[in-house]
């Protein structure tokens, strides 16, 4: 039997950042997506590197669908040439039907909203929500930091070895891509998010 094609969600920034490596990371990515035959779920944005990384999965053939809140589409951020454009109420509602249409997450450099996005779906995984695999795409140094910091919650006592290696972290974008993918359980698309 064929797996199905797997459904990667994609966080990332609505802007370009300041380094050039940002833009290329979101571009690979999207561009592996697409020629892998997977699905890219995202924010729904034609900006920054969301726009980048749509554009890219569009370029190489892949299935895109993003989510946006009425807010943002009324700002008309919204990317018009997607498979799916999801139009919901709230901000809630958008990253809960990302969630739900996922197998995988990766976080590419982004600003809160990003980071907001990828503690959310790790909590979820902590709190057994939801097994599918995360990962941190750290170009640039991007999130050293970030890491840097985590590693000091757990020597201080609020988190657990366990948790920060649920997150695979890479300077390379199309390697966490597939080694994210090769750690899929079939069939985790779909997974209930509603009662969270």
């Amino acid at each position: 039997m064929i797996p199905a094609p797997l459904s990667v969600c994609v966080y990332c920034g609505s802007r370009h950042g300041a380094r050039a490596s940002y833009a290329e990371a979101a571009r690979a990515l999207g561009a592996a997506i697409g020629q892998r035959g997977w699905q890219l779920v995202y924010g729904g944005g034609r900006v920054g590197l969301m726009g980048e990384v749509a554009d890219a999965a569009l370029a190489a053939g892949g299935r895109v669908v993003g989510i946006i809140p009425e807010s943002l589409q009324k700002l008309e951020v919204g990317h018009t040439g997607l498979d799916e454009l999801h139009v919901v109420p709230t901000m809630h509602q958008r990253k809960q039907m990302m969630a739900e249409r996922a197998d995988l997450f990766i976080a590419l450099p982004g600003g809160i909203g990003t980071l907001e996005e990828l503690y959310e779906v790790w909590t979820w995984r902590q709190l057994g929500y939801h097994a599918n695999p995360i990962g941190l795409v750290n170009v640039s140094g991007y999130y050293d930091g970030l890491l840097a910091f985590m590693a000091h919650t757990v020597a201080e006592g609020f988190l657990s070895p366990q948790q920060i290696a649920a997150v695979q972290v890479s300077d390379d974008a199309v390697r966490l891509l597939d080694a994210l993918g090769a750690r899929v359980r079939p069939g985790t698309a779909g997974e209930d998010f509603s009662k969270i």
